[in-house]
Parts: structure tokens; sequence; C-alpha cells
């Protein structure tokens, strides 16, 4: 992701990122606020943003964490899910080019196009699988999303066990896939 940040400041402004460290180190900025409020002044906002004020004052851990931590983070307090997680992970690589992203509090799968599911630990019984099919409305076993705070997956399964990662949702994750791809 980095490097992708790289070439997008250096895309969006002409200059890369050893120059602006240069320009950043000879203000002295002291906080990240004031950095902050300086680069959008000088058109400098979002992901390239982002990238400034992470190598002026480091990156926080979760962005330096490998996946393996980041899964064992988010499973340290509920050991009985991660099997739930196992079995979406693997039923994945049945429906095509998924990307497998861990983040801090969730898991996406990535088609090549962009996101389509969002696995998510989010109770200490429940791991939910959210989807991205719009224009889907809950019903059955599709339950609304409104649980994962995303505007873009639509429609989420609850599930409590391994073996509720069964056909019918290999069949949704699919769905949401080819609508993705």
């Amino acid at each position: 992701m980095r490097d992708w940040q790289i070439d997008l400041l250096v895309r969006a402004t002409g200059e890369g990122l050893d120059a602006w460290s240069s320009r950043i180190a000879e203000h002295g900025f002291a906080d990240e606020p004031s950095l902050r409020d300086w680069l959008g002044e000088q058109g400098v906002t979002g992901y390239t943003q982002m990238l400034l004020v992470h190598e002026r004052f480091g990156y926080p851990d979760f962005l330096r964490a490998g996946a393996d931590e980041l899964l064992d983070g988010q499973y340290a307090d509920r050991p009985a899910l991660r099997p739930i997680l196992d079995a979406l992970l693997g039923r994945s690589s049945e429906i095509g080019d998924v990307t497998v992203q861990a983040r801090k509090t969730y898991v996406t799968l990535v088609s090549p196009r962009r996101t389509f599911a969002q696995i998510k630990a989010t109770t200490r019984t429940r791991v939910d699988l959210g989807l991205r099919l719009p224009g889907q409305q809950p019903g059955g076993r599709l339950l609304a999303a409104t649980s994962l705070g995303d505007d873009t997956i639509t429609v989420r399964i609850a599930l409590a066990l391994p073996r509720e990662v069964d056909d019918e949702v290999l069949a949704w994750l699919r769905r949401a896939y080819v609508a993705n791809a």
C-alpha cells in the first residue's frame, strides 16, 4: 500500500516522498493536526496525506503488523470463532481470484476489481460475513448489514459454527464475487 501511496503522491503533486519529507522536516511540525492542516493547504489530502503523516510521526502498530498478527488479535478473546474464519477463507478459494486482506478488526475479500465481502467477529459468539450485493434485500439467511458499519456491504450472514459455512454460504459468496468482478 505504501508504494501505491507514493505513486499517488507523485501523480497528484509532481513530487516524490523524499521531496515532501524534506519540506515537512524544514517546517518542523510538532504534531499531526498542524501537519495535516498544512498539507491540506498544499492540496495534499486523503491517502497521500496519510502517507506523509505516517512517515513523519510513525506508522500505527496495526499497519506494521503482519496478517497473522492481525488475525490473532481479532480472535484472541474469541478463539472458538477462529475456525469459522478459517472455513470462510478456505471456501473463498473455490470461487475465483480472491485476495484476502487482513485489517485490524476485520478481513476483506477482494475480487480483481474491488471488495466483495467482509468477515468480522462481530460478537463473542458470532462471525458476520458481509456481502456487497447492491439491491439485494434481506431475507432467509441474509440479514441487513447495519452492524458492519460500511455502506458498500449491504447484507450479511450470521455464522456461529464452522459447519454453517455450507454450500448456501458459498453460493452467496460466489454471487457477491461475480457482481463485483
